[in-house]
């Protein structure tokens, strides 16, 4: 069993402690066999469990200090107050988080949708977002930027962790069309694979999305479809035929 984990941070974000969790270092085994902190999974609740206590030491703060939410493809932003009871948060339906509040981590789950972790260090602010396809076209980035800024950020930086690469990212034309249509500007998120099907570009995607709501933000370059020793991806569990997949957490904190 492995138990030492591996946290791949970013300098972009140096002055915020935060860490997009590999699988390694994780109790799970199996399907699961690593760090997968998803409860939705059908991996044995205990091991999830520990897992999640693991990523909370690692961190700096106890277990129930360890936010997540209901993640449904949603713009949906929850702003964590001091006092909020996070096990009533954990059932909001939501795909972003932010806080100013100290000694709250903020954890998204993702299994090739991005994880994106946000912070405007001066003013004491951090977010997080799982913006696979479906969320960051309805919005879900903008969305927790926003929310930041209500809450006083000002100068946002932001990383996309771990997430599909374009090369692994095969669509239908129908996935394609749904995004011309918002903007025909998009076809640059797309190029022509080798089975003659769309290649989508999410990470790239993602970064735009960023930029545009005027953040400063690099992604780290993994691809989590192409490392099977180091990431859980949905696509790839599914070409395997197989019947479940872990979850990736990514982490944020004051």
């Amino acid at each position: 069993m492995q138990t030492t984990l591996e946290i791949l941070t970013n300098p972009l974000l140096a002055d915020v402690r935060h860490g997009f969790f590999t699988r390694k270092g994780g109790a799970s085994s199996g399907l699961f066999s690593g760090l997968n902190c998803g409860r939705g999974s059908s991996d044995q609740g205990d091991m999830v469990s520990l897992n999640r206590a693991r990523v909370a030491e690692a961190m700096g703060v106890p277990v129930d200090r360890l936010a997540s939410v209901n993640q449904v493809h949603s713009a949906d932003v929850v702003t964590l107050e001091a006092g909020d009871d996070l096990q009533k948060i954990s059932e909001i339906k939501a795909d972003g988080l932010v806080t100013k509040q100290h000694g709250i981590a903020l954890a998204v789950l993702t299994a090739d949708c991005q994880p994106i972790l946000l912070a405007d260090p001066a003013a004491a602010i951090i977010g997080a977002c799982h913006a696979g396809w479906r969320g960051a076209l309805g919005g879900i980035i903008e969305a927790t930027v926003e929310a930041m800024r209500a809450l006083g950020a000002q100068e946002i930086r932001a990383v996309i962790g771990p997430t599909i690469s374009q090369r692994a990212y095969e669509v239908g034309e129908d996935f394609m069309e749904d995004f011309l249509a918002e903007d025909p500007d998009h076809a640059r998120f797309f190029s022509g694979g080798p089975n003659g099907r769309p290649m989508f570009d999410l990470p790239s995607f993602g970064l735009s999305r960023l930029r545009g709501a005027g953040v400063e933000a690099e992604w780290s370059g993994h691809c989590t479809y192409s490392d099977p020793e180091r990431f859980f991806s949905y696509r790839r569990s599914t070409h395997e035929g197989q019947v479940d997949y872990g979850r990736l957490i990514s982490v944020i904190t004051l």
